[in-house]
Formats: structure tokens, sequence, C-alpha cells
């Protein structure tokens, strides 16, 4: 019995080093917003038209993400991507995401103001 409880333990420890790691891993992440540039053609789509609404699943106005806060877009997106917040196509281009290009898109948007070119919050 003592071999059995001993093996669980030693599996568990190593699960939570595992998941220690992998957190570190993705907090060494840092974005780029010049490679960011080159992947919001998505958000582009609906964060990119002033005064946008949706209308599937339900009828409301896209948020304006241009000089938002870097941290705030980064755990928005992983939420989408884990399925704690819901919108389902938010979830289908979360999904498609690494954490690399999560940190860019966040970084793109969060150097954007109100005098950048191609900002979505003008």
């Amino acid at each position: 019995m003592n071999k059995f409880v001993g093996k669980h333990v030693v599996i568990a420890a190593l699960a939570v080093l595992a998941g220690y790691a992998a957190s570190a891993q993705a907090a060494d992440v840092v974005g780029n917003a010049k490679a960011g540039q080159g992947k919001v053609a998505m958000c582009i789509g609906c964060h990119g038209i002033p005064e946008y609404r949706t209308a599937y699943p339900e009828v409301f106005r896209v948020p304006k993400i241009g000089g938002q806060n870097q941290a705030y877009l980064e755990n928005a997106l992983h939420a989408y991507k884990k399925g704690d917040r819901h919108f389902d196509t938010m979830h289908a281009i979360a999904v498609s995401l690494s954490d690399q290009d999560i940190a860019d898109i966040a970084a793109y948007y969060a150097a954007q103001t109100a005098a950048s070119k191609n900002n979505p919050d003008k």
C-alpha cells in the first residue's frame, strides 16, 4: 500500500511541477507590436468598423480595442481560448492563436493611440 501511495504522490508532484513550468514558459512570452500588426486581419473585420454591432448570436456593440491595456487584452483572449469568456466567434478565433500570437496582438492594440493611422478606436 505504501508503494501505491508513494507513486501517486510522486506523480502528483511531477504534475504540479509541469504546470509551473508551463505557466513560467507562457509568462516569458513578450508581445511585439510590429509582429502583431500582421496578425490582426481577423480582428479588423469587426473591431475595425466604427460603431459596428454584431447580429449573431445576439446583437451588441463590438468593443473598441485600440489603446486598451495590453494585459487586459491578453487575459481576455486567453479567457476566450479557454472558454471562460463566452462568445462563439471570439472563441473560434482565440483557439487558433498561440501564446505568442496573443501577446503580439495585445501589444499591437495597446500601442494604438487616437492618432494612429490604423487605429480601430477612431
